[in-house]
């Protein structure tokens, strides 16, 4: 696990607005809270071994079999999970999330006997917004062993992103905590063709996710108005404003997410700054393997949340 994630408000004092996250901002919880609060017992008992009652849901929503969806505790787990059973060698395009690269590393070279190699895609891909298209996708399978697709983001772009196919080759991973915008609650799962996840549920730990958990994951299927849905327009007014100022660049995106970097400075002066002077989050993007002490990330909030940000940039730049 590298250091520096981002959603790490913990270290400042008083932060207002956070651009660190790339979870879409600002949906109300409250029914859900309420929803929980009025089942206490549900922390009296052990959950379920396996979620199998929200892998039972999530099979419907997707039209599959159970036994073709996984439950995990975000998905974290399920890149985890993924690399421990199957132990290839990892093709990972880059820059990306860095937790396929360190999920495979633990294994510490231990690959299975069997010459492959497994294809790690984020799509949209975690911190360019980039969408790669079926073709790509249909490329990566016909080349590789296993291909292994993390759409997480698939609600934050209006961009076509791999359908639900279940093929002997691939895997899905998927994240309630992203499409709910609810990281607290660690909720994802995989869905994969049955001779994929016959194997993965070897490596499973018991009650790893939990009882309130899965009950909030069953509430949150039966209501898709909780469904996250960044407003694609404003990212794009954002990442305009900011092409704007000189000495910043800003990547093309398709997502509410958006790579930037600064030509004089590093994202890390710019962060502090940020953070001390304005009260605002910003992604320090050097330790994604490809990037330079110069890029950060930030997801888009509200108008007026963007604007500050936009301005507390320019005088960083200009001062």
């Amino acid at each position: 696990m590298i250091e520096g994630h981002g959603d790490d408000a913990y270290k400042y004092k008083d932060i207002k607005s956070d651009f660190s996250s790339n979870i879409c901002a600002h949906g109300s919880h409250q029914n859900l809270l309420n929803h929980l609060a009025a089942h206490p017992e549900l922390i009296d008992h052990y959950p379920e071994p396996e979620a199998w009652t929200l892998e039972r849901m999530l099979a419907e929503r997707h039209d599959i079999d159970p036994k073709q969806v996984i439950v995990t505790s975000g998905a974290t787990e399920a890149i985890y999970l993924i690399a421990q059973t199957f132990r290839l060698r990892p093709v990972i395009p880059e820059p990306t999330f860095s937790e396929y690269a360190d999920a495979c590393s633990i294994i510490n070279g231990q690959w299975s006997k069997v010459n492959g190699q497994c294809c790690w895609i984020c799509n949209p891909n975690n911190p360019t917004g980039e969408v790669y298209d079926q073709l790509y996708i249909d490329k990566m399978m016909a080349e590789h062993e296993l291909v292994v697709i993390d759409q997480s983001y698939a609600n934050y772009t209006d961009r076509p992103v791999c359908c639900d196919c279940i093929a002997t080759n691939l895997i899905l991973i998927h994240s309630m905590t992203k499409d709910y915008g609810v990281p607290g609650l660690r909720l994802g799962y995989i869905t994969a063709h049955e001779s994929l996840t016959e194997q993965i549920r070897r490596h499973m730990r018991p009650w790893s996710v939990s009882t309130l958990a899965v009950e909030a994951g069953k509430y949150l299927l039966q209501h898709d108005e909780l469904i996250c849905r960044p407003d694609l327009q404003e990212a794009q007014r954002l990442r305009e404003k900011l092409c704007a100022i000189e000495g910043i660049e800003v990547a093309p995106t398709q997502t509410n997410f958006m790579l930037c970097r600064l030509e004089h400075h590093t994202a890390a002066e710019l962060k502090e700054y940020l953070a001390n002077e304005h009260h605002i989050l910003i992604r320090d993007a050097s330790n994604f393997k490809g990037l330079t002490p110069h890029h950060f990330r930030i997801a888009a909030q509200t108008p007026e949340e963007n604007n500050a940000l936009v301005e507390a940039i320019r005088d960083f730049i200009e001062h």
